[in-house]
């Protein structure tokens, strides 16, 4: 649709599902975007768009082993936000492996890949880093950290280091540029760094990722300061709009110019499920599709950029559409290769899956998803609030073993709809304990088809012995479960394809001929 402006209309997010704190970089007439992944691999998405609205996934930075130790961690630990620039032909990636090593930077000449092995930042301490390569030719770090003396948790600041852009290796001293601007906010973080019309300008984000999230900017003469704020900070927040706003948590954001000067901004945000006060203490909502990215216009007043609040609907950029072909809604296996769209968790060492006769095998083996370990595992991100999954099950279980769909927030909270020894089985682990909610004798030496649907928070579980004649397991499970408000953490909930020997050693596969993954309409 055309409107006055003269663009087209898009509908926010842009990309859909648990894709937190998107950063871009425009080179030409193409735009490349990175989101966090935390203890999911590979790690670090990476997207391509010509019109800022429309994306396909290339694959992801870190798609090695060798580049990503996730072992043994902490859910919503892992790879928090990362930041893409692109400077001299070479494109760079920098963000942060939470209890590990720290920040790092990988390099490639084609955001597709390969990406090269990780270049450590020794000192170089915090989260959310991100680089300024200046037109003098020199490099500049930001980062945000906790104060070393925090009067309260969660008090932090962001610094300045310089950089060699040969080496990467910091010089010169360290510059303490900016911290929260409300008195008492927590986690100023999120800060990037862009030199425009001659002045550098900060854009940070404080008030934590939920409720409360806000966008500020300040800006200075010099890379290294003062930094002086905006008189009319926060330039975005929806926290004034109330719990019952449909887009909610609107913060940490990237600026880009469009080839044609226009500005625009992406962030994360979140859509909640239902009304205020469902999920009870705090009033917060469910948030199972996680914080997802989203888009909104920037225009410039007295030197300062503005931004637009972030609707479901809005006016798309001068630039023309580009849709990319529809992703097939069903996979049924035949690539030589997984699609991006796939995901493990924590790093997978040995591959537990194999590819072959249009089929997606899994080896059982004694990791459980409950676990703080790599199972067999792969699923992909719930995107939609009303969608379907379905998939073909061959799989004949011994004793102990189990495989079927799986439904996951993290370790301590999650769906199974598995086959066992004993039948069907729907289970719901929350808090770290396990319910049996359903289960039925079905045939053995039988292909399986399981299903499971969502409208809003009901999770309704099917199966079927013959193909179409789908019965339903149980009652619907309340998706709650998978939300970060009762959950905890960052991310959002994932869904696909799961198999275990639950502690014992096995040979046993379980093979899935197709997965779909369905968006619902009302």
């Amino acid at each position: 649709m055309i409107d006055e402006v003269g663009g087209w209309e898009y509908r926010n997010p842009v990309i859909p599902g648990f894709h937190p704190d998107p950063s871009v970089c425009r080179v030409g007439d193409d735009y490349y975007l990175v989101t966090s992944s935390f203890e999911w691999f590979p790690g670090v998405p990476v997207f391509h768009s010509r019109d800022l609205v429309n994306w396909r996934q290339l694959g992801h930075v870190l798609d090695r082993p060798s580049q990503l130790d996730l072992d043994g961690v902490r859910p919503s630990g892992g790879v928090y936000a990362a930041t893409i620039r692109h400077h001299d032909g070479l494109f760079y990636v920098v963000t942060t492996l939470v209890d590990g090593r720290g920040n790092f930077v990988v390099t490639a000449a084609d955001p597709a890949g390969p990406w090269s092995e990780p270049r450590w930042l020794p000192g170089t301490p915090g989260i959310d880093p991100s680089l300024l390569f200046d037109d003098d030719g020199r490099l500049w770090f930001t980062a945000t950290r906790e104060k070393k003396a925090a009067r309260y948790p969660g008090e932090t600041e962001v610094y300045l280091l310089e950089l060699d852009p040969a080496t990467l290796e910091p010089r010169g001293e360290e510059h303490v540029i900016w911290e929260a601007v409300q008195r008492g906010a927590v986690w100023c973080e999120g800060p990037h760094l862009y030199k425009i019309g001659g002045r550098y300008y900060l854009l940070t984000s404080e008030g934590g990722t939920s409720y409360d999230h806000a966008v500020v900017v300040a800006r200075a003469d010099h890379v290294t300061g003062p930094y002086l704020p905006n008189p009319r900070n926060p330039i975005l927040t929806h926290r004034h709009l109330g719990l019952g706003h449909p887009i909610a948590c609107t913060g940490h954001a990237d600026l880009v110019e469009t080839q044609n000067g226009e500005w625009w901004m992406v962030l994360l945000a979140t859509r909640p499920y239902g009304t205020p006060g469902d999920l009870g203490p705090g009033n917060l909502r469910g948030d199972n599709l996680g914080r997802e990215t989203f888009l909104t216009r920037v225009h410039w007043e007295d030197g300062w950029p503005v931004a637009a609040q972030v609707e479901p609907v809005a006016v798309a950029p001068a630039l023309p559409e580009h849709r990319w072909p529809a992703v097939p809604a069903c996979d049924h296996f035949d690539a030589d290769r997984l699609s991006p769209v796939w995901n493990h968790l924590r790093t997978p060492r040995t591959p537990y899956w194999s590819l072959g006769d249009s089929r997606l095998r899994l080896r059982l083996r004694p990791e459980t998803l409950a676990q703080r370990a790599n199972p067999s595992l792969v699923v992909r991100r719930q995107q939609h609030m009303d969608f379907a999954v379905h998939a073909a099950l061959d799989f004949l279980p011994g004793a102990g073993e189990c495989a079927g769909l799986a439904l996951v927030q993290n370790d301590d909270h999650h769906v199974l709809l598995v086959r066992t020894a004993r039948g069907l089985e729907l289970v719901r682990r929350k808090a770290g304990g396990d319910d049996l909610l359903a289960s039925v004798r079905v045939p053995g030496h039988r292909r399986l088809y399981l299903g499971v649907e969502a409208r809003g928070q009901a999770y309704q579980a099917r199966y079927a012995v013959a193909a179409g004649e789908w019965i339903d397991l149980g009652d619907p499970v309340d998706g709650r479960i998978l939300s970060s408000a009762v959950a905890g953490g960052f991310t959002g909930a994932y869904v696909g394809m799961y198999a275990s020997s639950n502690g014992r050693p096995s040979s046993n596969v379980a093979a899935f001929d197709w997965f779909e993954y369905l968006p619902l309409g009302p």
